[in-house]
């Protein structure tokens, strides 16, 4: 497919300038922002720098496509919160935590803004939008 991946590790803010630096310079096609803690707490920063340098991002959270980001495809977190909620109420009724399932995310958001596609002149197909479950504008 001729796609060419690169890795940008960044283990704090002063890096993200660079790793964006990095990316416009290799003239990369895109962006996709892995889900970690490191990267959530710098997500403002991280939309922002992605939307100057203006190849669209794919982000792992719906939160960074609020802040301005292009499009993000997750699990819903509100959903996995409910979840954790229902394992601490076996375990303050006695269960022990080994004997408990572990479970996987079954409900994920797609989530695009039109307007952050609009400011990098990226058409967005119809059907996918139609898909979405929700759209900025």
């Amino acid at each position: 497919m001729g796609i060419k991946l690169q890795t940008l590790k960044v283990l704090d803010s002063k890096q993200l300038e660079g790793a964006v630096e990095v990316a416009r310079k290799e003239r990369a096609s895109g962006f996709i922002v892995l889900p970690s803690p490191r990267t959530n707490s710098y997500r403002k920063q991280i939309v922002v720098l992605v939307a100057n340098s203006r190849p669209p991002a794919m982000y792992p959270l719906k939160e960074y496509v609020e802040e301005g980001g292009l499009i993000a495809y997750g699990p819903n977190v509100l959903e996995m919160y409910q979840r954790a909620a229902t394992f601490v109420d076996k375990i303050l009724k006695g269960r022990t935590p080994s004997d408990l399932p572990v479970e996987q995310s079954t409900k994920f958001e797609l989530v695009i803004n039109l307007k952050a596609a609009k400011q990098i002149s990226l058409t967005i197909p119809p059907n996918v939008p139609a898909r979405a479950d929700q759209i900025i504008r």
